[in-house]
């Protein structure tokens, strides 16, 4: 059972913020992230001046949660006297998240009254995109040219650790060029002799390291790999730029699956979290599949009017229509999730698409036959009920309820195994395209799957029903 929180209602907290020495006691042991839970259930304009009537420090630890909602709009209502410094004393990586949130006003009044350094920074981390290594990445960290000794980056580290988000890690470099040459862990430096050229100290192994346009998904298959609290971030030159931690590489993740998970449902991926986003909004992001969904069901109705005589002529086929059209949308929602996941993963390439298909297909054959066998079953079970007048659960199929069971098994079989091939291969279509794979969402290969589905069945029925209900 998860701990029960300790923090005070949001509408207490508001209320504190009026008496000082009340409000502070209030905070005193509350964790950032707690301040940050209730804030995101107040208006924007009472988060504001909870989060002016903070202690500096907490207020910077506070602006640094990626959890607090409507972070930018917050950072609008602050007094510029305030936001300057806030913004300023923030980690790298979130004043660009920051940035990135503010409008096009408060950034403009923002940027010209930050120190050079912070204004530099934020205009060389805003060239990367957000879902790249450069658009994640912090550049605080610790780095000291090869030839000093251990001694000496400990006492560096004392003076500079403290303004540093992170050190994981010691990046050393070639104190000519500024190329990467080595990084080494901060316990390897303790434990070094005082004496002991930095570059020397440690496993002198080619240190990992990403370009700044690598995507962060890569970024983090290669931290989950390896093991690392921090990768860096390197240019052109093999120059360090900046870090990627794995506690930014989580929040990035959860980011992403987010998207992906969205996407998967038949939708835009939102915005905003759910109960944040404006109901314009929710309807444009779900409408634009929901018709694209709904236009490609339409063709079922296509097919489902070819067949119409044959309807007609054995009323009995429709009884089935819905357990064809469902398993094969199961079967190909099955293998296209399979098959998403696994790019995602980097466990297969789109090079590696007729090794699925080679497996996909008996694989949907098997169960295909499976579900065949069933339904077969099924049929003759609700017959034979029917004949001996067991009323709860018999139906009967007619005299040629055997041809009837036949061709359901045999529709059974080719609708699961096209499903399977299907959905397993839509996903290498999409990324061949240059489209998100997670966009072969379950509805979209449902659809797809029932119109072939219904044309897979009436063909089957014709073969097999042919002279005797056809």
């Amino acid at each position: 059972m998860p701990p029960e929180s300790t923090a005070p209602s949001p509408e207490l907290l508001y209320l504190l913020s009026a008496d000082e020495e009340d409000f502070q006691a209030a905070c005193a042991d509350l964790l950032p992230a707690d301040i940050a839970e209730a804030l995101n259930e107040l208006p924007v304009e009472a988060a504001a001046r909870i989060v002016a009537a903070l202690p500096f420090h907490r207020a910077v630890q506070l602006l640094d949660e990626p959890e607090l909602e409507h972070r930018g709009a917050i950072f609008e209502q602050l007094q510029q006297t305030q936001a300057a410094p806030l913004l300023e004393a923030m980690s790298a990586d979130q004043q660009v998240e920051l940035f990135r949130e503010l409008g096009d006003e408060a950034r403009a009044r923002l940027i010209h009254i930050l120190t050079a350094p912070t204004r530099d920074a934020l205009k060389m981390l805003l060239r990367f995109p957000p879902t790249s290594a450069g658009g994640i990445m912090t550049t605080e960290f610790v780095a000291v040219p090869a030839e000093w000794s251990a001694e000496r980056v400990k006492t560096y580290i004392s003076a500079v650790g403290e303004a540093k988000e992170t050190v994981y890690a010691i990046y050393v470099h070639d104190p000519a060029t500024r190329r990467l040459l080595h990084a080494v862990s901060l316990r390897e430096v303790m434990i070094a002799p005082p004496d002991r050229p930095i570059i020397q100290v440690g496993d002198r192994r080619k240190p990992l390291s990403v370009r700044a346009t690598t995507d962060r998904e890569d970024v983090a298959r290669l931290i989950s790999k390896y093991n690392l609290l921090a990768l860096p971030v390197l240019d052109d030159g093999g120059r360090i730029l900046g870090i990627v931690t794995v506690d930014d590489i989580i929040d990035a993740l959860i980011s992403e699956q987010t998207e992906d998970v969205q996407k998967f449902g038949g939708m835009e991926a939102l915005d905003e979290p759910y109960m944040q986003i404006g109901f314009g909004a929710m309807i444009r992001k779900r409408a634009g599949w929901l018709c694209a969904l709904f236009l490609g069901e339409m063709l079922t109705a296509t097919a489902m009017g070819h067949f119409d005589k044959e309807i007609s002529s054995a009323v009995v086929l429709a009884l089935f229509m819905p357990l064809i059209i469902s398993s094969g949308g199961n079967s190909g929602s099955q293998a296209t999730s399979l098959i998403i996941r696994s790019l995602a993963l980097q466990e297969v390439t789109v090079r590696d698409w007729w090794r699925v298909a080679v497996r996909e297909l008996p694989a949907g054959f098997t169960l295909g036959v499976i579900l065949g066998v069933i339904g077969i079953a099924r049929i003759l079970l609700w017959q034979y009920a029917a004949q001996h007048h067991w009323s709860a659960i018999g139906y009967d199929y007619g005299p040629h309820h055997l041809l009837v069971a036949l061709t359901v098994g045999i529709s059974l079989v080719g609708v699961v195994t096209f499903g399977s091939l299907t959905g397993s291969m839509l996903p290498f279509v999409l990324r061949r395209l240059g489209f998100d794979p997670a966009s072969a969402s379950a509805p979209f290969v449902a659809t797809l799957v029932d119109v072939t589905g219904l044309i897979i069945y009436f063909s089957v029925a014709l073969l097999i029903l042919r002279g005797t209900l056809l």
